[in-house]
C-alpha cells in the first residue's frame, strides 16, 4: 500500500533539503577562499584590497555623479553591478558566508538587512548558514506590532527603521547587513534596534567602506562607546574603486527616458 500523503510530503521535503545541501556544498568547494583579512582600525577589518577577487568585486561597482544619482551626492555607487555579475555577486555572498562559517558555535545566530539594498545580500547568506534573515524597514512598511528606532540622521536624509517585536530576542547574536558604510547613521539605528529588543549585534557588515566619512569611528563612539567593543566588518576600500569606475553618460542625457525611447538612448549612451 502507498504511504499516506503526510508521510510522502515528508519524504519530498527531506530529499529537497538533501538536494539543496548538496548544491550549496558544491558551490562552496568550487568558491574562492576568502582573501585575508586587514585590520584598517580598532575593531575594524577589511579584506585586503590588494587580492585579485577583492579587485573584481570593486571593479563591478559604477558610480554615478549626482547629475544621476537619487541622492545629491559626489559618487553614488550603482550596487546592481554586483547583482547583475552572477559570478561576482555569488562570490560577494560566499565570502561573507565563509567568514560567519568558520566562526561555528560562535559565530551568530541571525542575519538582520537594512531596507533596500542589505535585503539583496543578507537573505543568501542566512540561506547558506541556516539562520533566520531578519528585515529592518522604513517606517511604515512592516505589519504587526513593532519597535521603532526613533529618527536618526543620514548622509541623504532624515529617517526611521522598524523591526518586528520578537524577530530577535535576549541571548540572540546578529549580523547588521548593508551594501556600504557612510556615516553610519543607519548603522546605529539597527544597533540600537537590536538593543532594544534584547539582542547583542555580534558585528556590522558592509559590502563598501568609505573611510573618509568614518561610520566604523562614530559606531565605536556613540554614547561614550557604548558599541565600541563590536567587530565592523568591510570588503571594499571606495579607493579601489577609482574613478574609472564613473559610469556618467554624456553631458544632455535625461535622468529618466521614456520606454519607447529606451532603445534609441541605449545606442546614443554606447557611442
Amino acid at each position: 500500500p502507498r504511504a499516506p500523503p503526510s508521510r510522502r510530503r515528508r519524504r519530498v521535503d527531506r530529499f529537497r533539503l538533501e538536494r539543496a545541501r548538496k548544491i550549496r556544498a558544491e558551490r562552496d568547494m568550487s568558491s574562492p577562499s576568502l582573501p585575508a583579512v586587514k585590520e584598517l582600525g580598532p575593531n575594524h577589518v577589511c579584506l585586503d584590497q590588494a587580492d585579485a577577487n577583492v579587485r573584481a568585486i570593486a571593479k563591478s561597482l559604477p558610480w554615478y555623479g549626482p547629475k544621476h544619482s537619487p541622492h545629491d551626492v559626489p559618487s553614488f555607487y550603482d550596487v546592481s553591478g554586483i547583482t547583475e555579475n552572477p559570478a561576482v555577486f555569488s562570490m560577494v555572498v560566499d565570502f561573507f558566508v565563509q567568514r560567519y562559517r568558520a566562526q561555528g558555535k560562535e559565530g551568530p545566530t541571525h542575519i538582520a538587512g537594512f531596507d533596500a539594498r542589505g535585503f539583496l545580500f543578507g537573505p543568501p547568506i542566512a540561506l547558506a548558514l541556516d539562520l533566520p534573515f531578519v528585515m529592518i524597514r522604513k517606517a511604515g512598511k512592516l505589519p504587526g506590532v513593532l519597535v521603532s528606532s526613533g529618527q536618526y540622521v543620514t548622509e541623504y536624509s532624515t529617517d526611521e527603521t522598524v523591526m518586528r517585536l520578537g524577530s530577535v530576542t535576549a541571548g540572540d547574536r546578529v549580523v547588521l547587513i548593508d551594501d556600504l558604510i557612510a556615516t553610519g547613521g543607519t548603522a546605529l539605528a539597527g544597533f540600537d534596534l537590536v538593543d532594544m529588543l534584547g539582542a547583542s549585534v555580534h558585528e556590522f557588515a558592509a559590502m563598501v567602506s568609505l573611510p573618509f566619512l568614518d561610520g566604523v569611528g562614530k559606531i565605536h563612539a556613540y554614547k561614550d562607546g557604548k558599541y565600541k567593543d563590536v567587530s565592523c566588518f568591510t570588503m571594499v576600500d571606495d579607493s579601489s574603486i577609482g574613478p574609472e569606475m564613473c559610469r556618467d553618460p554624456p553631458e544632455g542625457t535625461p535622468r529618466v527616458v521614456k520606454a519607447e525611447e529606451a532603445a534609441e538612448w541605449a545606442a546614443k549612451i554606447a557611442k
